[in-house]
């Protein structure tokens, strides 16, 4: 009998289950770790808009590739794999344009799928796996599904050589989107952040300013620690208060890009929006190439698990993984079902 991690509104929970059993197209993957994201934290609230509980959490997963049922040619027993979590139908408009991450009939591992990585094994589409690099241990390896979410979203954003940049929130999103537009050429990046601690995280991390997201005129403070006004602000909070930061930031002309999952609807200033011609740029996810150039940035040493991974825990103390998580005191926190055996 095997073990996996429940959500409940009791809370984090640890109980037997059944060992899943391959379909054709599917591989059966032993866990190695598992990352703990905010939106599990948020999902654990009520505050995650997509999530109801129960859940089986774990999106941010690497393994070991097990066995693989009939139909499958592209993974072997014994590749080390990384999962790319969005669960796409294959046969809609937007799947066949290659934006499955916009599947009209998406589901999500980990997020409200019946299966998630936080578990001694799973089963999943393939297709839905990447092989591991060799250069790349499973620490590491365990944020190419986190990096890849701010590759996407700078791409969306277009280009940033020479460009004022904001970020808003300095948690593992915010600060791994400072590190890509970092390397997309940001002439310029001021960051916001609620706390003490976590704006002096930021500074250390390398962006230009750190400004207190409370404060009543922080728009007005990014744009002065900027010198201009923000041509592209990332949002990595997505709340109603921040999306007001951040199109005053990049008022006039400017692209607001929503990273952040909102925890409910917000209203938006639209007669600003259209009279500064502003654009507000959804990013859902991430694709293929996404994965692909998280791994690049990984391996070159851009975002580094040394500075990232600051907590990994036993499957059994996963309530505790959760509650690291959003203490406030910890950046990517782990769960792995034998952490000694982590390579």
């Amino acid at each position: 009998m095997m073990r996996k991690v429940v959500v409940t509104p009791e809370g984090v929970q640890v109980v037997p289950a059944a060992e899943p059993v391959p379909g054709p197209n599917e591989a059966l993957v032993r866990t190695a770790v598992s990352g703990v994201c905010g939106s599990d934290t948020h999902a654990l609230h009520g505050r995650h808009p997509h999530v109801t509980l129960p859940y089986a959490p774990g999106h941010e997963v690497v393994g070991v590739v097990l066995a693989t049922g009939a139909d499958v040619t592209a993974v072997r027993p014994g590749t080390r794999v990384t999962v790319e979590p969005d669960l796409p139908c294959w046969a809609c408009k937007q799947c066949r344009a290659g934006r499955e991450n916009l599947c009209e009939h998406l589901g999500f591992f980990g997020c409200g799928a019946e299966q998630g990585g936080m578990a001694d094994l799973f089963t999943i589409d393939a297709r839905r796996l990447h092989t591991v690099p060799d250069e790349l241990d499973d620490t590491t390896a365990a944020l190419i599904e986190p990096l890849a979410t701010p590759v996407h979203a700078t791409r969306l954003a277009g280009p940033l050589e020479g460009r004022a940049v904001a970020v808003l929130g300095a948690g593992t999103i915010g600060l791994l989107t400072l590190r890509v537009a970092r390397l997309r050429g940001a002439r310029r990046i001021v960051m916001t952040a609620r706390s003490p601690r976590t704006r002096e995280r930021a500074t250390a991390f390398g962006a230009d300013a750190v400004v207190d997201a409370t404060a009543p005129d922080a728009a007005e403070q990014v744009r002065a620690a900027l010198g201009e006004s923000a041509d592209v602000v990332f949002d990595c909070v997505a709340e109603e208060s921040t999306l007001r930061q951040a199109l005053a930031m990049a008022n006039k002309g400017g692209t607001v890009v929503v990273v952040g999952v909102p925890p409910g609807d917000v209203s938006v200033p639209l007669a600003l929006v259209q009279d500064s011609q502003l654009r507000i740029q959804g990013s859902a996810t991430y694709l293929p190439a996404d994965y692909a150039e998280a791994m690049v940035l990984l391996r070159d040493g851009v975002v580094s698990a040394t500075d990232f991974v600051t907590a990994v825990r036993p499957l059994t103390e996963a309530a505790a993984a959760f509650a690291d998580a959003e203490s406030g005191s910890h950046l990517k926190v782990l769960v792995a079902p034998d952490p000694a055996a982590l390579r």
